[in-house]
């Protein structure tokens, strides 16, 4: 039963207070009106099923069952009713949008980096409890100051209030509350180490992979409907973080890596410098990296030419096909392609794709005695980092490591 259109004899009588509309068209209206890809992508959604083959993936999570439902629902097809499926991965087998769930390594890996974490906070939130004991005169903890926090957070994204738990704190606290949690999301699922991103090779493996198959259709001729224009993936912002950083998206600029490249630093697996800290400007945040319904697009584009002169191989067809970054729906630079957001395919495959494509998921993500990867990182300190960070970070190094050679020789 359609909810929309219905009314039950018991609901006689009742007006709601905002209009109701038909399933589905609020879903493609919001699409139309708020998404600035939608404009280039009306034929993906709105095309008969002539002319359109889509694959739609998902996690096991509830959250990305419905994600994937709102995104087609009464937007397909002619009579914006087509039928569409939804496939999905079990929870023990998904190595392509659930990866840190199956990766051994990097859940042993975090586990021993979330103490380290709390420890880098400490100082942060030391200094603004005691700032707001003297504001307000009243007895706050740190733990007090995390709650608000969290409190700030939650009443700013979900309800737009910013002067309650958030006008407890005054902007430059704010700033620095907002660079622990980008601190902490950069060492747990972002540059901070490379099994953070080596564990989402399989899912870069299978979009490379679609974009291939998707090539050799057309070259083949195939017939349309056996076309995939699109292939779908919901997730979550765990999939997201790893799968930029492959990319080589929100790196620092050489003015703050002591001139040397941040990608090529991530070719070598190379653990990166934390976020500078403010008031310096930075490019990782957690914001921007992963806010709510966040999404990374990798477009396929065929440039044709009035002339076939010359190309008589798949690889000379392969030229003409480029790749597009979109970050939340915006173009991205990608330094793997000279900070452009439009790059040729063979480039994008030869310096972005194909450094990582040397590990399988399996040798990334089995446990090794004594591994390398579980050992605490020694993160390069910003310039301007206080020597309790410097502290903290060495006591923390040299008690872990003995907790972690006792437990293997147990």
């Amino acid at each position: 039963m359609n909810r929309f259109n219905v009314e039950p004899e018991l609901l006689e009588g009742y007006n709601p207070e905002v209009p109701l509309l038909p399933r589905g068209l609020r879903g493609r209206s919001i699409l139309m009106r708020h998404s600035p890809i939608s404009q280039q992508s009306s034929l993906l959604y709105f095309a008969s099923d002539e002319q359109v083959s889509q694959c739609y993936l998902r996690t096991h999570k509830i959250e990305t069952i419905v994600l994937s439902v709102v995104k087609g629902n009464g937007t397909l097809g002619p009579g914006k009713h087509r039928a569409f499926s939804v496939i999905s991965e079990s929870r023990a087998s998904d190595i392509f949008l659930r990866f840190f769930d199956t990766c051994e390594t990097y859940k042993e890996y975090r586990k021993s980096q979330e103490p380290f974490v709390d420890m880098l906070k400490e100082p942060i939130l030391e200094e603004i409890t005691a700032k707001l004991v003297k504001r307000y005169q009243l007895n706050f903890t740190r733990q007090n100051v995390a709650s608000l926090w969290f409190l700030c957070k939650q009443e700013a994204s979900l309800l737009d209030i910013t002067d309650q738990a958030c006008g407890m704190f005054t902007a430059s606290e704010v700033e620095l509350l907002e660079w622990t949690d980008d601190m902490e999301l950069f060492i747990l699922k972002g540059y901070g180490k490379s099994i953070n991103y080596r564990m989402a090779v399989p899912l870069l493996r299978d979009v490379f992979q679609s974009m291939e198959e998707a090539i050799s259709a057309k070259e083949e001729k195939l017939k349309p409907v056996t076309l995939e224009k699109a292939r779908l993936r919901f997730a979550h912002a765990e999939t997201v973080v790893p799968f930029t950083c492959l990319l080589g998206l929100f790196l620092e600029g050489p003015e703050y890596t002591d001139g040397n490249s941040a990608f090529e630093q991530t070719q070598r697996e190379e653990p990166l410098k934390l976020p500078p800290k403010p008031p310096q400007h930075r490019n990782w945040r957690g914001s921007t990296v992963a806010p709510f319904a966040g999404n990374t697009m990798l477009v396929l584009f065929h440039c044709s030419s009035n002339s076939t002169e010359g190309i008589s191989t798949i690889q000379d067809y392969k030229s003409k096909y480029f790749v597009q970054v979109l970050h939340n729906e915006v173009p991205f630079p990608m330094p793997g392609c000279g900070d452009k957001d439009f790059c040729p395919l063979e480039v994008f495959k030869e310096g972005i794709v194909n450094p990582h494509l040397k590990h399988d998921f399996k040798s990334v993500c089995t446990l090794q005695s004594k591994a390398p990867e579980l050992l605490p990182s020694k993160f390069p300190m910003p310039k301007n980092c206080s020597i309790v960070y410097k502290l903290a970070n060495l006591i923390w190094r040299f008690f872990s490591r003995d907790s972690f050679d006792q437990k293997n020789e147990l």
